[in-house]
């Protein structure tokens, strides 16, 4: 009979272990939106927090480290963390329960992937793959003007971009992402159709920037503007 091998310290988290972390994240986070731990508040130290959400101390530093990178808080050498952001309550209304995490984490692989294939669509790209981001663009100036949300036409507008690429596995790569990155669509236009008009306006202005980029065949310039603009939907989901 074949001996369980034992896991060598510090390897890599268990499925497991990363849902009960985004768990654990999800709920911090909910503390945060709802106000209950405001803007400027020291958290409770691990030991307190690991008791009230009856969580292992790793489990816990794992969603503390998360909402450290997505900015919702901070830690202070020798203080302990404290809330540096409060993002919307609709955060918690438009995200499916047990999602944020993992939809953050989808932003970080879209604006790996996407930024290099805005760089080859700049030094690939022909005139039927222009007229195809350009309807796109167009579409959504129309969704903007009415107050539709315009998920799909952003999707589409992204995966013209992959297309001009000339590289299939930039889209095969979204493709088997396609409900995640849907799932961040539909949270971050939500989101913005809540704020002023000027918020769906300045996500458009940073499509142009792509496409004006592409279209002067700047692939430098593509990849700088994708990047910060799937960044910059990264982090419009925690502006409060």
């Amino acid at each position: 009979m074949a001996t369980a091998v034992k896991p060598a310290p510090g390897a890599a988290k268990t499925g497991r272990d990363r849902t009960l972390s985004d768990r654990v994240y999800e709920k911090i986070l909910a503390l945060i939106a709802s106000g209950e731990t405001p803007v400027g508040a020291k958290l409770p130290t691990e030991h307190v927090l690991s008791e009230q959400l009856e969580v292992s101390r790793p489990v816990l530093r794992q969603a503390l480290k998360q909402l450290r990178e997505d900015g919702v808080i901070v830690s202070r050498q020798g203080s302990g963390s404290f809330v540096q952001r409060r993002p919307d309550e609709a955060v918690l209304d438009f995200a499916p329960v047990g999602s944020i995490a993992d939809i953050q984490r989808t932003f970080e692989f879209r604006a790996a992937i996407e930024g290099e294939a805005a760089f080859l669509a700049a030094q690939r790209r022909t005139d039927a793959d222009l007229a195809r981001m350009q309807a796109q663009l167009e579409e959504l100036d129309r969704c903007i003007s009415e107050g539709e949300l315009g998920v799909e036409t952003d999707e589409a507008f992204h995966e013209a971009i992959c297309t001009a690429s000339g590289n299939q596995y930039f889209t095969v790569a979204r493709t088997s992402m396609k409900t995640n990155i849907l799932t961040g669509l539909k949270l971050t236009r939500n989101l913005s159709l809540t704020k002023p008009q000027e918020r769906l306006e300045l996500v458009q202005r940073e499509h142009y920037q792509i496409f004006d980029a592409i279209k002067a065949g700047d692939a430098e310039a593509a990849r700088t503007a994708m990047r910060l603009h799937v960044e910059s939907a990264r982090k419009r989901v925690f502006e409060g």
